[in-house]
């Protein structure tokens, strides 16, 4: 008998609760380097976990609106508890492409088992009897320390994909059967525990690997649900981009708060000088655009909101890495506006300014990339003839 399914709001109900105890767990994430355990506890509580999963399996088969409602309240409280959120409630998509009876093994015990995943190709995989044999180093996993699964992505040998080009498969990987490595001492998202994964010569069954090119095609195995069958273009920088948004909205709530209190040198309010003033407002409201664009990136990939043939491939990963820069101008504007004292490991704006800017290094933010790939596409320029 199939388990009760949940509201597909469900997660956005949850959400205060992991905000609130991620803010406060906050110091002890960044010093371990990875969430605090009563943040994933909340975080699998709240159903991050199971809101991609198929509903054959007891998860929400939800949609991408609520989910983004949802990081985006928990970034206002601690960015890397966000991110980690956000990436393994989309990891989770990936196992609607395995086949039945492998969805049925990282499922067996219920929908709340958390996933990470090494989106780029890295290790190697050999085909054995019933299976592959995987070996290697992957780099930068996100909650890879408290997920129940990982999906490493290898290239596979001597197979062609349908674009002509190698193979390339995902791999689930128990936690069972992954060592980690202590790799991930940076200045910001700290707490995203995103360390090295190696694996030494594990054996996957064939069940438990799915190709990529399925996923970026929207290709599920027996699942009709929109969350499983949009192509990956609409929606692969959206749980990155979410929590930045969300973080930048934590640093204006918290640029209030100071300001509301704070006085100058001579004892007047700062909160009544005109460029006080003014530069809260700029920043708000660069960050409510940034929410603009990412709800909007979210409405088409539910398919809320239609757009022209082709556009939503190259227009949401053009919005989201505007957001995102539109989210680093807010916070480095507030940051600013801190003074000395902002400079102070006890002060949350600089912790918000250095995961802010930490994860809009991530190359999926390249305005230079996105636009060119809209505008190409605007101009009707064939993408094989640029730059010729």
């Amino acid at each position: 008998m199939l388990a009760e399914r949940p509201s597909v709001a469900a997660v956005v109900a949850g959400a205060p609760r992991v905000a609130q105890i991620a803010a406060r767990c906050s110091d002890e994430t960044e010093a371990a380097r990875c969430l605090a355990p009563e943040v994933v506890a909340a975080v699998r509580e709240a159903g991050f976990a199971r809101h991609f999963v198929p509903a054959a399996f007891g998860g929400t088969e939800g949609r991408f609106v609520d989910m983004t409602s949802a990081v985006a309240l928990v970034g206002e409280g601690c960015a890397s508890a966000a991110w980690a959120a956000s990436l393994s409630a989309y990891a989770a998509r990936y196992g609607a492409y395995l086949p039945p009876e492998g969805q049925a093994v990282i499922w067996g015990d219920g929908p709340d088992a958390l996933m990470a995943g090494a989106l780029m190709p890295a290790g190697k995989a050999e085909p054995v009897s019933g299976g592959w044999r995987l070996s290697g180093e992957w780099k930068y996993i996100s909650g890879v320390r408290f997920a129940d699964w990982v999906f490493a992505c290898s290239a596979v040998p001597g197979e062609v994909g349908p674009d002509g080009r190698g193979e390339v498969r995902f791999f689930a990987v128990p936690q069972a059967d992954i060592t980690v490595k202590d790799t991930w001492f940076t200045l910001g998202m700290r707490g995203t525990g995103s360390d090295t994964m190696v694996l030494d010569d594990v054996f996957v069954p064939d069940h438990l690997t799915l190709s990529r090119f399925d996923i970026n095609a929207g290709r599920a195995t027996a699942s009709e649900a929109r969350c499983h069958t949009v192509p990956v273009t609409e929606v692969n920088a959206l749980p990155l981009a979410v929590p930045v948004v969300g973080a930048a909205r934590g640093a204006v709530r918290t640029a209030v708060e100071q300001n509301l209190r704070r006085l100058d040198r001579r004892g007047a309010p700062l909160r009544e000088r005109p460029s006080v003033q003014i530069d809260l407002a700029r920043s708000a409201a660069e960050v409510d655009a940034a929410e603009l664009l990412v709800q909007r990136a979210a409405r088409v990939a539910d398919g809320i909101e239609e757009t022209r043939q082709g556009e939503a491939a190259v227009r949401g990963p053009r919005d989201l890495a505007l957001a995102v820069e539109l989210s680093v101008s807010a916070v480095e504007r507030l940051f600013r506006g801190t003074g000395t004292t902002g400079h102070f490991e006890s002060d949350p704006v600089q912790r918000f300014w250095r995961d802010v800017n930490t994860a809009a290094s991530h190359v999926i933010f390249s305005f230079e990339t996105t636009g060119t790939a809209y505008g190409a596409w605007a101009l009707g320029v064939d993408s094989a003839e640029q730059g010729r």
